[in-house]
């Protein structure tokens, strides 16, 4: 088959299977690519913090970046929870 410049020929291929992008796989794999690096800055922030505190042990420094995702709670957090431990857990009322 000859082509010139003016009439090019050009050739469909079938698609294969390959080819074809599953976007549910790659949003999945983009989302754990992203919570993996916010977890890195996270850590790196603990640890950085850590290290200028002065008179941490190894176990405090190792808590630190452990607990680094941990949140602190809110006001209306704690006002809505249920109360567990009674006042005096001696007095007749509360058992």
């Amino acid at each position: 088959m000859i082509t010139t410049p003016r009439h090019r020929t050009t050739k469909v291929m079938a698609r294969s299977e390959r080819d074809v992008i599953d976007f549910s796989a790659l949003e999945s794999e983009l989302r754990a690519a992203v919570e993996s690096e916010q977890r890195h800055e996270r850590e790196n922030a603990a640890k950085l913090r850590a290290v200028t505190q002065r008179g941490t042990s190894y176990n405090q420094f190792r808590d630190l970046v452990l607990s680094c995702h941990l949140k602190p709670l809110e006001k209306k957090d704690k006002e809505r929870a249920p109360r567990k431990q009674p006042w005096n857990p001696v007095a007749p009322g509360n058992k």
